[in-house]
This record gives C-alpha cells, structure tokens and sequence, in this order.
C-alpha cells in the first residue's frame, strides 16, 4: 500500500478534527462585505476556485480566485487568501509580497513555520492534514471542508458519505480505458480540475476536465469506448445522452461532490498500480516548485 493510499484514507477523520478551528477559519474566509482574492498554483489554485464560488454562492461577498503564478491587475480587494501546502512556493510567496500595505494576508498552509509566513497576517494551520507524499489529497479536501463549513455549509453529510464510499470498492472496471474525463459547474469545476491533475499525477495517464456544459463544445470529439466520462455535481441529461453515443463510460455523482474528488484520487492510485508507477513520487515532480 501506498503512502497516498494512507493519506487518502485518513480523510474523514482529519475533516471533523479540522473542524475545531471554525471560528478562526469563518472570522477570515467569512468576512461578510469584504472583497477577497484567493491563490494558489496548482491543486491550490483548483481549490482557490471552489472557494470563490462557495464564498459568493453563500452572499458573504465579492471573491475572485487565481493562479499565484499569473501576474494580475490589482482590484480593490480587502484580503488575500493564499493555499499553499509547503509554505515554500516561489510564485505564492511573491504574489503575497507584491500585497499593497493595509490588505490583509491570510495563509493556508501545511507548515507555519515556513518561509511563507513571513508575509502572513493569519495563518489557518493546516499541520494536521500535511502529506509526506507529493501528490496532494488530504491537504486540500481538508481546507475545503473547513471552508465550507466557516461559510455556513453543512459537512457533516458530506463527512460520513466519504466514509461509506472508501469502505466499498470503485463503483468502475477499469478494462479497456485510457481516457478519463471530469465535469463540473459551479464550484465543482474545481474539483473536477483536481480530479484530472490526480489522473495525470500519480498515473501518467490521459486526462482531461472542463464545464460540465462546455464539453459538448468540441472535447466531445475525442470520446470514445475507452473514455470514462465522470460528472461532478448537477448534470445534464441531453449531455448525458450525446456522451454516452460515443461509446464512452458515463459516471453522474451523487450528492457530494467531495465523494468524486476522493474516489478519483482512488482511481488514480489503482491506475498508478496497474501501470507500475509510484504515485508517492510522480515522474518530473517535487513536493514544491522552488525557484532559484
């Protein structure tokens, strides 16, 4: 069994523990009325995404969300929330630097004491969910449940739908694919980019994501009897339909999107296997992108 195997299954029980830290996580994500840019690269940047949509879905206020790496026009925003899992990201850690004085900075990360804090007015301490591998899992479901909940979700349903699917076995036969496709809309879409970097990550397999609805809009020419299609979240039934003509495996989701994004990291650990592949050290990877 694999590292990431271990880290995937620990889930559940770090999401309630995390759950301790509500009213810090709601005093900083919440902020109703205030303007918040949320960043990150990579996973960060997916999870950055989910959390804009939640936190505006929710009416608490104006959120945008970004790539750290990418260079922006400054808007008038209050805060910035940075996720980084190392505390070590070159581009995070010039992102917060270019911060103008009198924005807060808030910090997600896995490791405080990290050269990140240095430009942290907060830091949400993570610690618990750090991971040793260097495929992310843990680390990001575990932000989102603890977001979700300081907007004013309820997880707990989520929390124990989790449990009851990594109790069971993946609900697909992976004989004869070679092409794995996530949807999403809404804050989903997030997840669904998660779930394709977990694909491409630990089994350097083919993977793809889009908006649920953009697929129809040219990436449906690619479907085919060896693609699994799996849909995030709310979906489409005339989607549903011209996807399935294809000859492609269509997966909908129930109603947890988190359950998704924990299964694909599953479905990517058990690709990683079958191909020979150590999902705990991806080929060309490392655990932070430092810069020199």
């Amino acid at each position: 069994m694999s590292i990431t195997d271990d880290e995937i299954a620990t889930q559940p029980r770090l999401w309630r523990e995390v759950l301790s830290g509500l009213e810090q996580a709601r005093d900083l994500l919440a902020a109703p009325g205030e303007r918040i840019l949320v960043i990150g690269c990579g996973t960060s940047a997916f999870v950055a995404e989910s959390l804009a949509f939640l936190r505006e879905e929710a009416g608490h206020g104006v959120t945008d969300a970004g790539y750290a790496s990418e260079p922006r026009v400054w808007r008038d925003w209050d805060r910035v929330v940075a996720i980084t899992r190392s505390g070590t990201t070159t581009e995070v850690i010039a992102a917060l630097r270019d911060v103008p004085a009198g924005v807060r900075r808030i910090v997600v990360t896995g490791v405080v004491d990290s050269p990140v804090a240095e430009f942290a007015d907060d830091i949400i301490d993570l610690s618990a969910a750090d991971e040793q591998s260097v495929v992310q899992t843990r680390f990001p479901t575990t932000f989102l449940t603890l977001a979700r909940a300081a907007l004013g979700y309820d997880v707990e349903r989520s929390i124990s739908l989790v449990e009851e699917a990594l109790a069971l076995p993946l609900p697909v036969d992976l004989s004869g694919l070679d092409h794995f496709v996530y949807l999403g809309t809404g804050w989903t879409h997030g997840l669904a980019q998660e779930a394709a970097l977990k694909i491409r990550e630990s089994a350097q397999a083919w993977s793809e994501s889009y908006p649920l609805l953009d697929y129809r809009h040219g990436p449906l020419a690619v479907a085919h009897p060896g693609s699994l299609v799996w849909i995030f979240g709310a979906d489409d039934a005339s989607l549903v339909d011209d996807i399935r003509r294809t000859g492609a495996t269509v997966l909908v989701g129930g109603p947890e999107p988190l359950v998704e994004l924990v299964q694909a990291q599953r479905l990517a650990v058990e690709i990683a296997a079958q191909r020979g592949l150590d999902p705990d050290q991806p080929r060309h990877l490392t655990r932070s992108i430092i810069l020199g």
